[in-house]
C-alpha cells in the first residue's frame, strides 16, 4: 500500500478531466467479464450476475449451472435488482451520465433506460415493487424512482460516497452504506455513517455512526424478519503507528448490527481471527429462513458463515453485563476481540480470487469472484471442510501485467496473516480512505492523510513531504513496511502498471462535461490569486516543494510537495493532516497568510467560485 502527496493549494490551466474516461472501470480489466453483483429470481431457479468490465448481465440456471448471456449493457453493470414478479432487472449502469437499465427477463433487452445519478450503484427495489432506490456515488445522493412512470421523483442528499443500501421487509426504511467519512480527519474519532431514510417522506431521519476508525462500508443486508440490519466494513486502527501488523494493529475487518426498531448500533464484531485476518469483507446476506449470515472477503477469497441466533445470544448477554469470552467482559470489550466468533463462525476458503456479490438460495451460497471471472458455490450447512464448487463463466483469459496488478493491489493474501491488501487503505479503485495515519516513511508521530494513488507516478516524487522519488519506490516500500512481506520483483512492476492504468474520471461539478459559469469565474481567479505558479500544466503540479505555512508543530516550517488537483474534489479532507474539510476552508481558514495562494483579499463570491473551478478539475 501507499500513501501519497496531500494537499499543498496552488493551482493551474487547462480542463484535463476531457480527456478522461466516461465510465470508472480501470483499462487493466479490458477483455475480462470481472463479474461483480448478483441477484436470484424468486423461485431460487435463476441467478443474474453483472458482468462489470464485459458490460454485460449473465444468466446461471441453479438446475443444470449452465451459464447463458442475458443482455448487453452500455456502461459498466455495477449493481442488480430483480422485480418481485421476475419479470424485470433493474441494473446500474456505471457513468457520469449514470442511468438504470429496466431489462425484460423474457426477451433479454432493455426495455426502459432512466437517468439518475454520477456512478449510480446499488439498486434495491421496494417489497411492494413500487419504487426503486439508487445509491448515486459521487452526487453523495439517493435517487427514489417511481417505477410505474419511469421518473425520478426524489433525489437525496446523504453522507459520502452511497456505495450500497438495503430496505426493510417492511419497506419503511432504506438503510444506505457511506464509503467514507465526512469532514476533517485530524480529529479523536472519525467514521463513515449508516444514513437512513424513511421511505414515506424520503427524507434521512438517523445517521448510525459506528466505531472510530470504520470506513470502507461495502456490503449491507436486512434479516428476513426485519429487526437487524447487517453490514460490512474495515476498522482501521489509524491512531498507532504502523510499526507491526500481528493482532490487527493496523486495520481489522468487520461487521456491525444495528437494531432497526431503535435504529441504533448493537455492537461491532471482527471477522478476522487473532493470526489471521479476514481482510476486506463486502458482500453480505441472510439466508432466507434467518438463520445464517453470510459474508465475503475480497481480500482473502473466503466466505464467512454465521450462525445468527448464536451470535446475537453472545450479543444479548454481552450486553447484559455476562463475560462471554475471555477478551469480552463488557459490550464496549467487543469490537477488540479477535475470538468473539470463534463458535459461532466458520471460514471457507474459496477456489477464485475475489469474491464480491452473494446470493444465497436455500442452503446454498452463490459468490461472484471479481478477478477469476468464476462463482463459487458453497453449502452453508455443511462443515468448514465442505467442498467449494467453481463455475467459470466463460472462457479463462490471460491476464495482462496491469490487471495482475490490479488483482494484487486488493489481494491481502499477499500480506502478513492476511489483515489488510493495498485497497484496504486506498478503496475505490486506488484512491483514499479519508484517514490520517502514521506511516513512519519521514519519522513516528506526524500522521499524515491517505492520498489518491491516480497519476502518483506521473507526479513525482511520492509522499507527502516527497520522501520517495517516485511511485515505483513508493510501491515497493508499501510493500516492505505497510504488507510486512517480501515479494517477486514482477509483482511491484504488475501493481505499477495498475496504477498507471488508472484514468480520471469527470467531476460531478461539471455541467455537460463543461464548466459552469461559476467555475469558469473562477479559472481567471485561478490565476489572478497565483494559484496557477505552483499547480501548472495538465497534471495542476509542478512537482516541486514549498513551505506554505500549514505546517505545525514538528511539521513547522516543512516544505510539502505540490500535489496534482486532477480530481480534487474525490479527495476531501484536504491539507497534510486533513484538516480542512473542504476547499473553502484551505482557501480562507487555513491561508490566512497568503502563503498558499493570494485569496484573502477575495471576495466571499469570489472564493466561492475559485473553488468551484478546483472542485471541477
Amino acid at each position: 500500500m501507499l500513501r501519497l502527496k496531500k494537499f499543498t493549494i496552488r493551482f493551474a490551466p487547462a480542463l484535463f478531466i476531457l480527456l478522461s474516461i466516461t465510465a470508472p472501470e480501470s483499462l487493466a480489466a479490458q477483455g475480462h467479464l470481472s463479474p461483480q453483483a448478483i441477484v436470484a429470481d424468486q423461485d431460487g431457479k435463476n441467478l443474474f450476475v453483472a458482468e462489470f468490465t464485459a458490460r454485460q448481465i449473465a444468466v446461471l440456471n441453479t438446475a443444470t449451472q449452465k451459464v447463458s448471456p442475458l443482455c448487453k449493457t452500455p456502461n459498466p453493470p455495477s449493481g442488480i435488482a430483480i422485480s418481485p414478479d421476475d419479470k424485470h432487472l433493474y441494473v446500474t449502469g456505471a457513468a457520469v451520465k449514470g442511468k438504470v437499465y429496466i431489462i425484460d427477463i423474457s426477451r433479454g433487452k432493455i426495455k426502459s433506460k432512466i437517468k439518475v445519478g454520477h456512478t449510480p450503484t446499488a439498486p434495491v427495489v421496494s417489497p411492494d415493487g413500487k419504487f426503486l432506490y439508487v445509491c448515486n456515488q459521487f452526487n453523495d445522493s439517493v435517487s427514489v424512482i417511481k417505477i410505474k412512470s419511469k421518473k425520478v421523483i426524489a433525489k437525496i442528499p446523504v453522507s459520502r460516497q452511497p456505495f450500497a443500501a438495503a430496505i426493510t421487509p417492511d419497506g419503511k426504511y432504506l438503510y444506505v452504506n457511506n464509503l467514507l467519512q465526512a469532514g476533517a480527519s485530524d480529529s479523536n474519532y472519525v467514521s463513515a455513517v449508516i444514513s437512513v431514510i424513511d421511505t414515506s417522506t424520503n427524507k434521512v431521519t438517523a445517521s448510525i455512526q459506528l466505531p472510530n476508525g470504520s470506513m470502507a462500508l461495502k456490503g449491507i443486508a436486512a434479516s428476513p424478519d426485519g429487526k437487524n440490519i447487517y453490514l460490512t466494513h474495515v476498522f482501521a486502527r489509524y491512531q498507532v503507528p504502523t510499526t507491526q501488523l500481528e493482532r490487527g494493529w493496523m486495520n481489522t475487518n468487520a461487521l456491525s448490527i444495528i437494531d432497526v426498531a431503535r435504529q441504533k448500533l448493537i455492537n461491532t464484531v471482527l471477522l478476522d481471527d487473532v493470526d489471521l485476518g479476514a481482510a476486506n469483507p463486502w458482500g453480505v446476506a441472510c439466508s432466507r429462513d434467518g438463520k445464517h449470515i453470510c459474508v465475503t472477503h475480497a481480500g482473502t477469497h473466503e466466505l464467512s458463515i454465521i450462525d445468527r441466533a448464536k451470535l446475537h445470544e453472545k450479543l444479548t448477554k454481552i450486553a447484559a453485563g455476562e463475560k462471554v469470552s475471555n477478551a469480552s467482559a463488557t459490550a464496549e470489550d467487543v469490537p477488540n476481540d479477535l475470538s468473539f466468533l470463534v463458535d459461532v463462525r466458520r471460514r471457507i476458503k474459496l477456489k477464485g480470487n475475489g469474491p464480491r456479490g452473494l446470493a444465497i438460495i436455500g442452503a446454498m451460497a452463490y459468490v461472484t469472484e471479481y478477478f477469476t471471472d468464476t462463482i463459487s458455490i458453497v453449502d452453508i450447512l455443511g462443515d468448514e471442510y465442505s467442498k467449494v464448487k467453481t463455475l467459470a463463466l466463460g472462457p479463462r483469459k490471460k491476464m495482462s501485467s496491469a490487471r495482475k496488478g490490479e488483482m494484487f493491489f486488493n489481494d491481502a493474501s499477499l500480506c502478513f496473516q492476511h489483515w489488510q491488501s493495498c485497497a484496504s487503505c486506498h478503496p475505490g479503485q486506488a484512491r483514499i480512505d479519508a484517514l490520517n495515519w502514521d506511516l513512519l516513511n519521514d519519522g513516528i508521530g506526524n500522521p499524515k492523510n491517505t492520498k489518491s494513488l491516480l497519476l502518483s507516478h506521473e507526479t513525482p516524487p511520492s509522499m507527502i513531504t516527497g520522501i520517495r522519488k517516485d511511485a515505483q519506490t513508493g510501491v515497493r516500500a508499501g510493500i516492505r513496511h505497510i504488507q510486512f512481506a517480501v515479494r517477486p520483483e514482477e509483482d511491484a512492476v504488475a501493481i505499477d502498471n495498475y496504477l498507471m492504468s488508472l484514468k480520471p474520471i469527470p467531476s460531478p461539478h461539471l455541467k455537460k462535461n463543461k464548466l459552469t459559469r461559476a467555475a469558469k469565474k473562477g479559472k481567471k481567479i485561478f490565476k489572478k490569486a497565483g494559484c496557477v505558479n505552483c499547480h501548472s500544466g495538465k497534471y495542476y503540479t509542478d512537482m516541486k516543494k514549498y513551505d506554505v505555512g500549514t505546517g505545525t508543530g514538528r511539521e513547522n516550517g516543512v516544505k510539502f510537495d505540490t500535489p496534482t488537483l486532477v480530481e480534487v474534489w474525490r479527495t476531501a479532507p484536504y491539507l497534510y493532516d486533513g484538516r480542512a474539510a473542504t476547499i473553502n476552508d484551505v482557501l480562507t481558514k487555513f491561508n490566512q497568510d497568503d502563503l498558499h495562494g493570494s485569496t484573502s483579499q477575495l471576495s466571499d463570491a469570489e472564493i466561492a467560485n475559485l473553488a468551484k473551478y478546483i472542485l471541477s478539475l
